[in-house]
């Protein structure tokens, strides 16, 4: 990832701008979040920013726009193709409910689900397209992308802009804050499916 990093830093601006927009774009309509998370361009935007090689302003309306549009896009294939695509999901996640659960999940907590999920590169990926398939209705799925998405771009970007040559440091950090709140949100999922079933079992008995 340093690598990264340093050839973007490296890159002419003009190009960065247009990374700044395509790889959050990409993030969720193309999964390419899984390997390379959106915020790496949005934080060396913010490097140049600093550096007066692009102004900051046009660093954060890209990566707004980039981001709000991509998990768009992946909030409509979920909505379309997500039943085709489950279909292809581990037969162990299908069979135990696990999978069934995580969409009704998602569907009750829709927004807060997309809010949180902007956070942690990993969900950025796949939770507008379970959103879409989970049936969260599509303006409440639109205000929580486009309020989460305005508040993560300017962020990073402003985050990039204020770490100047210590973009890797805070790409770093960064990259722990996500896991830390990952870690969060699979305890609170485990928590919720755990009350769940201890409250079938009960109504069983």
């Amino acid at each position: 990832m340093d690598r990264v990093l340093a050839v973007l830093v490296a890159s002419p601006p003009a190009l960065v701008l247009a990374l700044v927009f395509l790889l959050p774009a990409l993030e969720a309509s193309t999964l390419l979040g899984l390997f390379v998370p959106g915020e790496i361009a949005v934080l060396v935007g913010g490097v140049l920013a600093h550096s007066g090689r692009l102004p900051l302003w046009a660093v954060a309306a890209m990566a707004v726009a980039g981001a709000t549009l991509g998990d768009q896009t992946g909030y409509l294939i979920g909505r379309r193709y997500g039943r085709r695509l489950l279909s292809h999901a581990p037969r162990r996640l299908v069979r135990s409910g696990e999978l069934r659960r995580a969409l009704d999940l998602v569907r009750r907590r829709g927004a807060v689900a997309v809010l949180l999920g902007r956070w942690v590169a990993g969900l950025r990926a796949l939770v507008p397209g379970i959103a879409g398939l989970s049936g969260v209705p599509r303006g409440t799925f639109t205000l929580a992308n486009v309020c989460g998405g305005v508040l993560w771009a300017v962020t990073v970007a402003v985050l990039g802009y204020l770490a100047g040559a210590s973009y890797r440091l805070l790409e770093r950090r960064l990259g722990l804050g996500g896991e830390a709140l990952l870690g969060l949100l699979v305890v609170l999922v485990a928590a919720r499916l755990w009350r769940h079933r201890r409250a079938a079992r009960r109504a069983a008995g």
